[in-house]
C-alpha cells in the first residue's frame, strides 16, 4: 500500500492563515508562539493566543471541522513543534529569506526581522507592560529591543530612498543583516532557555500538598 506523504506543519499553517485572512504573517506567528511558550507568566491560554492573532476573536467558520482543523494545526502542530526549542540542543532559527541585494529586498528583509522580533517580545510579555524575567532573559530582551530599533531604522531608510542602487553598499548591508540575524537567533534562544530554567525551578520549589491521613 502506497503511503501518503505528510504535509509539513509550516505549509499547512501558512495555508490556513491565508484561508482565514489572518492579519499576522506566518513568520511573526512563529515567534509570537515561541515567546508565549517561554513567558514566565503562568496564565497563558493557547486558545486566547490564537484569538489574539485575529484581534481577540476567532475568524468565522463554516463548520466545526474547520475550527478543529485550525486549532489542531496551530496547537498540536506549530505550538508543539516550537516547544522543542526549550532545549539547548535545538536552537531557534528565524525565517530564511534568500534575496538579491536590492533596496526593495533590503526593506523586505528588515521588515520581516522587525515583525519577528515584535512577535517574540509580544509573546514573551503576554499582554503585560512588564514581566519578571530572569537575568539572562532580561539581558536578551534589551539586546533584542536594540536590534528591533535597527530594523525599524532600515525600514525607514528604504522608505525614504526606495531606489538606492549602490550594489556594493547593498551587498555589505545584507551581509551585516545576516550577521545580525544570527545575533537575534542567539538572544531569542538564550531568552527561551533562561525562562524555561526559571519556570522549572519555580515549579520544583512549589510545595505539593500531601494527602491528609484519616
Amino acid at each position: 500500500m502506497k503511503k501518503t506523504a505528510k504535509v509539513p506543519v509550516e505549509k499547512v499553517v501558512k495555508g490556513l492563515l491565508v484561508k482565514h485572512a489572518c492579519p499576522v504573517p506566518f513568520h511573526a506567528v512563529r515567534t509570537r508562539f515561541l515567546g508565549n511558550i517561554a513567558t514566565p507568566e503562568m496564565s497563558v491560554s493557547p486558545l486566547q493566543i490564537i484569538k489574539d492573532l485575529w484581534g481577540g476573536e476567532l475568524p468565522p467558520f463554516d463548520s466545526m471541522d474547520e475550527f478543529n482543523t485550525l486549532l489542531e494545526a496551530l496547537v498540536q502542530g506549530l505550538w508543539n513543534e516550537l516547544t522543542r526549542h526549550q532545549k539547548r540542543s535545538q536552537p531557534f532559527r528565524l525565517t530564511r529569506t534568500p534575496l538579491d541585494a536590492t533596496a526593495a529586498n533590503l526593506g523586505l528583509y528588515a521588515r520581516i526581522r522587525l515583525e519577528e522580533l515584535d512577535g517574540f517580545l509580544e509573546g514573551l510579555f503576554n499582554g503585560e507592560e512588564a514581566v519578571d524575567l530572569p537575568e539572562r532573559a532580561h539581558e536578551a530582551v534589551g539586546h533584542l529591543e536594540e536590534l528591533r530599533a535597527m530594523m525599524a531604522g532600515i525600514c525607514d531608510l528604504v522608505a525614504r530612498d526606495p531606489k538606492a542602487d549602490d550594489h556594493t553598499q547593498l551587498e555589505t548591508t545584507f551581509k551585516h543583516l545576516r550577521e545580525l540575524t544570527r545575533i537575534m537567533e542567539t538572544e531569542i534562544h538564550e531568552a527561551v532557555l533562561s525562562c524555561t530554567r526559571a519556570r522549572r525551578q519555580r515549579l520544583e520549589a512549589t510545595p505539593t500538598a500531601k494527602p491528609t491521613i484519616h
